[in-house]
Parts: structure tokens; sequence; C-alpha cells
């Protein structure tokens, strides 16, 4: 067995302690602390692990909506990217973070739980052949969930991934 796919497997298995519903933090629905960061720091965890981020409007802004922005990402949502970049081996582009203009609720884009990523084959075949599918959305997106509980879902364009914790991090 390969020692990425050994450590994929680990690191999913842990992550499902801290998937919402599942081990220690109670139901999906409670929302629950989390440490936010600035633009910056994703950045600078972004750029250490080779993930690369891209806006239609060449800025960072938060309340500009074609910007990509991540001031007030989740610490976990920024690990659980490093954590998909890392299990993966694929090239990962960030086309999506804080900026106003997506879709709201608790687990949305501004309250620092998602991020849009760029479709390549290599991170596509990884979602499918390593998660678990578990239907359409409501807005019809199809969507995979991973052992920790973080939810892919194929937008057509990009995948919106919410990530619950870092994926086992």
């Amino acid at each position: 067995m390969k020692l990425r796919s050994v450590l994929t497997s680990l690191a999913l298995a842990l992550g499902t302690l801290f998937a919402p519903g599942v081990g220690v933090l109670g139901g999906a629905t409670d929302a629950h602390a989390v440490s936010k960061i600035s633009h910056a720091t994703a950045t600078s965890k972004f750029n250490s692990s080779g993930i690369t981020w891209s806006s239609s409007g060449g800025c960072s802004n938060r309340n500009n909506s074609t910007c990509t922005s991540f001031d007030q990402l989740n610490l976990a949502t920024a690990q659980g990217a490093q954590t998909l970049k890392s299990a993966s081996g694929c090239a990962l582009n960030i086309t999506g973070g804080t900026e106003t203009g997506h879709a709201g609720g608790t687990y949305s884009h501004w309250n620092g739980y998602k991020l849009d990523f760029s479709k390549y084959t290599c991170v596509g075949n990884y979602i499918k052949n390593t998660f678990t599918y578990i239907g359409v959305r409501g807005d019809g997106a199809p969507q995979w969930k991973s052992g920790a509980g973080n939810v892919y879902a194929d937008e057509g364009n990009h995948w919106d991934v919410t990530f619950y914790n870092c994926g086992g991090c």
C-alpha cells in the first residue's frame, strides 16, 4: 500500500472525530467556536503548501465580489485545503474565499467555512475516487463527503468545498 494512501486514510479517520454530528463536537447544526485568520496568514499557509489562488478582479478586498479574500477564514478551512493538497498530490487553485457575493448561511464562504477550487482532472478524480457520493444538493450540484465530514460539491465550473474541520491535519 502506498504511503500516501495510508496517510490519507489515517488523516480521514482522525478527522472524523471532529466532524459535525460525530465524535466530540455535538450536532451538525451546532456552530462551534473557530479560530479566524487574516488574509496574510492564509496566503502564507497556502504558499508554503504550493496552493495558488486567483481573482477575477485581481484583488483581495473582502467587500468586493470580484476579489478573492481570505480575511476571517477559519484556520481549519486553510488547514483543510493544505490537507487536500498533501493527500491528493494535485495542483490546487482557490478561486473563491470569504469575499461577499456567495450564498449565506452558518457554514458559508463569508463565515470562513468554504473555499472554491478550480476544476482540474487530478483533484476531481481524487474527490470522486476517495470520498463518498452523497447525492445532489438542493441546487442540483452533486456532492461527495470525506471521511472527516467535509463536503465537496461540483458546481460545474469549480469545486465548492465546505470544511467543517481540517480533514485530519
